[in-house]
């Protein structure tokens, strides 16, 4: 058995191990138990969430990817298998194998995972499977969870029709759950997103948005109504305390409310709208402020960091090029930046890329997307829009060195 073919307890276990501690001594720097650090060397506590395997690999002083035992390096280009996700997702007949719901659990855990790190080239290859377990699943929860880790490496990979799709399958397996529903939404506003249906995206999002982030229940709020179209979002405009009234379950919610407010203000900014971003943007922050200790058990990444980037993306989008400067300038450096995955912040860098040539800022989208490399990789290197916008930058003369580089990599130069 080789290194990479360890389970990620065996490889905890052998970290631990090289840095001559014990399962106390891990145990007491992680503030957790002994028997908690033994039942995952054992196996039998799985490592699922991706803020633990980032905590341990900070303890033992090693990579994340080292844990979870994937190469350093990364090929170029789009990762065989979309053909057999394609596939999976238009077989229509429920497989009859017997459901083992802790395996799936597992299973849509790591998919996760793999996603949060940006190992798409792995996530395309385990996704089949995990989608026909998925079906056959009675847990509406794990089938939501397979559809919309699905979706989202889909619009990385330029398949947003297919996105789109697996987005739906999200909602239909949510039910009347409105917790599912909601996070489902997210995925729908980020497929139509990804095929420039920003309009269709807001009408999606708001309605979302109004479900799971009702009005303040304090009678002496005052609210804004923020109209588009036929929608109309609810802005409380005290947010003061709302964390002490709700209780930690609750606050997932608001985790993904906030979530389905940011990508409602990027939609919102993508089609003209720029007054509704900001608006949406602001109310995007108030809930992120009342946030404080929840698990993001519905992988959103929602905090003020990510309200920052948003309002860096709104700003790029409105012309504000300043102003999207000395934002992206001063959240980079946050503490909060680095602990956010590093899909989301080398999509983020991507999205800043394109942002900046836009406004014809070429120094700028070169820089981001050396960054977005150094951080994610595969976002660069497997995303058509990343090689798009790399080939835009490269055609400038000189050509930056970064970039040039890149475009060496991803197979535009010979």
């Amino acid at each position: 058995m080789t290194s990479d073919d360890l389970p990620i307890g065996r490889r905890v276990a052998r970290w631990r191990v090289r840095r001559s501690m014990t399962q106390q001594m891990l145990a007491d720097r992680l503030r957790r138990s002994k028997s908690w650090v033994d039942k995952v060397e054992r196996g039998v506590r799985a490592l699922d969430r991706y803020s633990v395997i980032q905590e341990l690999a900070i303890v033992l002083r090693v990579d994340p990817e080292v844990l979870l035992g994937q190469p350093q390096s990364t090929p170029a280009g789009t990762p065989d298998g979309v053909d057999e996700i394609r596939a999976t997702l238009a077989r229509y007949d429920t497989p009859q194998a017997p459901e083992q719901a802790d395996e799936l659990r597992r299973q849509v855990g790591y998919a996760w995972l793999s996603y949060q790190h940006a190992h798409y080239g792995q996530l395309v290859r385990l996704l089949p499977s995990l989608l026909d377990a998925a079906q056959a699943a009675q847990a509406p929860e794990l089938r939501a969870q397979a559809y919309r880790v699905t979706s989202s490496l889909l619009v990385k990979l330029g398949e947003a029709d297919l996105a789109w799709l697996a987005a739906d399958r999200a909602m239909s397996a949510a039910g009347n759950d409105p917790i599912l529903a909601a996070t489902a939404a997210i995925s729908v506003g980020q497929a139509l997103r990804a095929q420039d249906r920003d309009r269709l995206a807001l009408a999606a999002l708001l309605p979302a948005t109004n479900r799971i982030l009702p009005p303040s229940s304090h009678s002496g709020d005052q609210e804004v109504r923020v109209t588009f179209g036929d929608q109309t979002a609810l802005k409380p405009l005290d947010h003061q305390g709302q964390g002490n009234h709700r209780a930690r379950g609750e606050r997932r919610e608001w985790a993904v409310g906030g979530t389905l407010l940011v990508q409602a203000a990027l939609a919102a900014a993508g089609c003209g709208e720029h007054r509704l971003a900001d608006e949406l943007t602001e109310r995007a922050a108030g809930v992120a402020t009342s946030l404080r200790g929840y698990h993001d058990t519905h992988r959103t990444s929602f905090g003020p960091i990510a309200v920052e980037l948003a309002r860096v993306l709104v700003a790029t989008q409105r012309g504000d090029a300043s102003e999207s400067l000395q934002r992206h300038s001063a959240v980079v450096r946050r503490e909060g930046w680095r602990r956010l995955p590093a899909e989301y912040r080398g999509a983020y860098l991507v999205d800043v890329a394109r942002a900046y040539l836009r406004v014809g800022d070429l120094r700028g989208a070169a820089r981001a997307l050396v960054d977005a490399d150094s951080v994610a990789p595969a976002e660069v290197r497997c995303r058509p829009l990343a090689r798009t916008l790399i080939a835009d930058v490269a055609r400038v003369q000189p050509t930056p060195a970064g970039v040039a580089r890149l475009a060496t990599v991803v197979g535009l130069t010979r």
